[in-house]
């Protein structure tokens, strides 16, 4: 069945990625009529996020913010399949970086780095990075059920000389780039909310104490990696800017936890610049009421 539904489904994908922008954002926009208007998406789930993270707004306003959203998510998944065939001058002129300086700076240093962000504005793109840098580049990431479309995801990824590894992988795949003196970059979507039993940290996250993700700052402090957050900005539809910022090289001896709430905070204030471009429909508060302290 997973080989039927990825035959049937693959050349509707590959034929949508060829698309030129201004059609895919058409497709978009219907889509968003679907997904918002139709089917109501996730709908309680957002409009309860909104209220929690920005309770002192009105219920037109969080309406605003809740259509502005869906619109964004709507882009992202168009963009997603666009990455099936965009080329690397396309994807590079619409997802632009800032101070790529900083990486270079550590590989001179022969540090590799730990790369938070959120799920903000744009992490689909994020991979063009390695275009960039000469760092090896992993991320993180949870593996598809159907393992026709995983192994697409991983080489969509891999033309760019970024790979994919799971949680379990992690670890072991980065002990032996240390081990073989290879320098790697390693990106982490971190603002996901733990398994209430695997909880060690709880923090305010808008405003709420929530639990959050360490792995990426123990990662960090047990291989002496550098950490960097990438800070980004959504400039128009299909453009994005992102900017890498907050270096912490010494994270071995960083205070445990300061590595992951100072970044957390960073995405606090992306929200708060636009919080339409954040992802509100995964459950980031489910845990909101079970704090141990």
């Amino acid at each position: 069945m997973q080989f039927l539904a990825y035959i049937v489904l693959y050349p509707f994908l590959w034929l949508i990625s060829i698309l030129p922008f201004r059609v895919l954002y058409i497709i978009s926009d219907l889509v968003y009529i679907l997904i918002y208007h139709v089917i109501g998406y996730r709908k309680k789930v957002v409009s309860a996020n909104l209220h929690l993270a920005f309770p002192d707004k009105t219920d037109d306003e969080i309406k605003i913010i809740r259509k502005k959203f869906y619109h964004h998510l709507c882009d992202m998944l168009l963009e997603s399949i666009k990455s099936i065939t965009i080329s690397e001058a396309e994807m590079k002129k619409r997802y632009v970086f800032k101070n790529v300086e900083a990486v270079h700076k550590l590989e001179k240093e022969n540090k590799s780095i730990v790369l938070f962000m959120g799920h903000y504005a744009s992490w689909e793109w994020v991979f063009i990075l390695q275009k960039h840098v000469n760092h090896m580049g992993y991320a993180v990431y949870k593996q598809l059920s159907n393992k026709y479309f995983d192994a697409l995801v991983k080489r969509i990824r891999a033309k760019y000389k970024s790979y994919l590894i799971t949680t379990k992988e992690t670890f072991p795949t980065l002990i032996q780039a240390k081990q073989n003196n290879q320098l790697t970059l390693n990106g982490f979507v971190f603002d996901q909310s733990p398994k209430l039993d695997r909880a060690v940290h709880w923090q305010y996250f808008m405003g709420v104490k929530v639990p959050v993700h360490v792995g990426a700052e123990i990662l960090a402090k047990r291989l002496e990696m550098a950490t960097l957050f990438l800070k980004v900005k959504k400039i128009k539809r299909g453009y994005y800017e992102a900017t890498i910022m907050d270096i912490i090289k010494d994270s071995k001896n960083m205070e445990d936890f300061k590595i992951t709430d100072t970044y957390l905070k960073h995405v606090e204030e992306e929200i708060l610049e636009a919080p339409e471009f954040y992802l509100w429909t995964h459950k980031r508060w489910k845990h909101a009421n079970n704090a141990p302290y």
